[in-house]
């Protein structure tokens, strides 16, 4: 017998129809979710006060979340979280780094669109990521969505009108589900350590701030020095090269000198950060911008989030940027 915990935030998978539109529906989403109970699985629902559209989540949110899985986590075998898709892979970069030490499943899992509707892509997720909490050897975070389950800190939303909206570019899957389930074990992580979440600061400032032709490289400058940043993304091009913009570069040091990172992604889907491969990738490295290999910018998010949230700085925080902690980047 598994026991499985199903959280409920919010999302298109359980809203119904208003007259203004989809919108959340208190109490609907729980009672269609009796559909599943079976011999074998035993699963209790807590529906969130508040139900959100994930496009509005914020720090608070994932401590809610954080926080309801932390309290129960002695209590059931595995969880699945229902969530919004515009923020999912947010959320799942998040979770897998609060929950440090974690030892059971916890997968994310949404619609694009509701399951009042006769064509719902709800009922599969629901009945993948049910399936996938039962496994008492997935000690990681992921996302179940049209018959793939993905690592969550590798995942990324793709489109916004196909039923298969996620993918991990640079990662395999964990599973696929057909007629039977293909659980690609040996992509697993062990478990690591004892078990020691972290709750997220809800002050921090992190901005991801996108390299465009133009004034975008003297713009991200600006909002570098400006003092109000924690902590900043930088989408670059390609291996990670950018012009070697003045205020750019400036923006990068005083953020160094203020002791706040700078992390250097790459826009494109596929593909990572490699210093060196070009000359225009020197620069930014030079002022003092941290390579984030193929992270992705949701999972770069998440992990600064957390280590930041856990006080880690300076050094220590380089070298945890700079290597994986749950599967997030390859090394």
């Amino acid at each position: 017998m598994s026991r499985i915990l199903v959280l409920y935030t919010g999302g298109t998978i359980g809203m119904d129809h208003t007259p203004e539109g989809l919108a959340p529906a208190p109490g609907l989403l729980p009672r269609l979710l009796q559909r599943f109970e079976r011999p074998g699985l035993a699963f209790d629902v807590i529906e969130f006060e508040q139900l959100i559209d994930s496009s509005a989540v914020t720090p608070r949110q994932w401590n809610q979340i954080i926080d309801a899985l932390v309290s129960r986590y002695p209590d059931y075998d595995g969880f699945v979280v229902i969530h919004g898709t515009d923020t999912m892979a947010y959320t799942a970069s998040v979770l897998s780094f609060a929950l440090q030490g974690l030892s059971k499943p916890v997968v994310l899992t949404g619609a694009q669109l509701p399951l009042v509707h006769p064509r719902s892509d709800g009922w599969a997720n629901l009945a993948d990521a049910l399936e996938a909490a039962c496994q008492p050897d997935l000690n990681e975070v992921a996302i179940a969505f049209d018959r793939l389950l993905l690592r969550g800190n590798r995942a990324r939303k793709l489109d916004a009108e196909r039923f298969d909206g996620f993918n991990s570019p640079n990662a395999e899957p964990l599973a696929q589900f057909a007629i039977h389930a293909h659980w690609r074990r040996e992509r697993w992580l062990k478990p690591e350590g004892e078990w020691r979440p972290t709750r997220i600061n809800e002050n921090l400032k992190l901005a991801a701030l996108m390299l465009t032709p133009g004034h975008g490289s003297a713009l991200a400058g600006m909002a570098l020095q400006a003092g109000g940043l924690d902590g900043a993304i930088l989408l670059a091009y390609g291996s990670g090269n950018a012009p070697a913009d003045p205020v750019l570069l400036s923006g990068i040091e005083a953020m160094k000198a203020r002791g706040c990172p700078v992390l250097t992604l790459t826009q494109v889907m596929k593909g990572a950060v490699e210093v060196g491969a070009y000359a225009a990738s020197q620069p930014l490295a030079r002022a003092g911008a941290w390579p984030g290999g193929d992270l992705t910018p949701e999972a770069a998010l998440g992990k600064l989030q957390v280590l930041l949230s856990g006080s880690v700085a300076g050094e220590a925080l380089r070298e945890a940027m700079s290597r994986a902690l749950r599967g997030e980047m390859t090394v």
